[in-house]
Formats: C-alpha cells, sequence, structure tokens
C-alpha cells in the first residue's frame, strides 16, 4: 500500500511540475503576444499622428489657394464669398403631410352585423 501511495504522489508532482511547466510556456507566449501587439498600437498611433500632420500641411488656406489659381483653367473655382450662400428662407423643404381623423367605426354595430 506504501508503494502505491508513493507511486501516486510522484505521479502527481510530475503531472503538476508538467502542468506548471506548460502554464509558464502559454504565460510568456500571451505576454510577448501581448507586447507586439503594444508596439503595433504605438506605431500605428505614430503613423496617425504623422497622416494628421501630413494632412493639415495639405490643407493649409495658402496652398489650396495657390492650387485653385493654377488650375483655374480646368477647374473654373472661384473663392467662397457670403454671396454664395443663401437664407433658409429660401430653402423648399417638403411639406409635412396632414393626417386626418377618420370617422369612428361603430365597433359594436360591425360585430352584430358579422354574427347575423
Amino acid at each position: 500500500m506504501r508503494i502505491f501511495l508513493l507511486l501516486a504522489c510522484c505521479a502527481f508532482t510530475i503531472s503538476a511540475a508538467y502542468w506548471a511547466y506548460h502554464e509558464n510556456y502559454r504565460t510568456q507566449a500571451a505576454l510577448k503576444r501581448i507586447n507586439r501587439l503594444q508596439t503595433e498600437i504605438a506605431e500605428e498611433r505614430e503613423a496617425i499622428s504623422v497622416l494628421n500632420a501630413e494632412w493639415a500641411y495639405l490643407n493649409r488656406p495658402e496652398r489650396l489657394r495657390d492650387l485653385v489659381d493654377l488650375n483655374f483653367g480646368d477647374l473654373l473655382l472661384v473663392p467662397l464669398s457670403s454671396d454664395h450662400f443663401g437664407e433658409t428662407e429660401n430653402v423648399a423643404f417638403p411639406r409635412q403631410r396632414e393626417i386626418t381623423v377618420m370617422e369612428t367605426i361603430d365597433v359594436q354595430g360591425v360585430l352584430e352585423e358579422v354574427k347575423k
């Protein structure tokens, strides 16, 4: 009986060691994946900030004004002024449909006619 108990303890110790070893490597792999993802997130955030800076650089008003002047013959673009905007009173909004209340139906009378 003592040998069986000793073998069972050895088997349990070996299986627990294998489980701990396996979990250790799974944890290390997960930590490496987390570090890789955090690096990718940082790179993407940096790329976004660079793109935002490029967008701001390309949308400078003086640059756009020069492009409009350069391509005026092809595009026929003119600068915006307050004359290009209208009043809200001049906008033709669709009419609201009027909902009319129909005559009330005599439910009791209809039920009596259906029964006949």
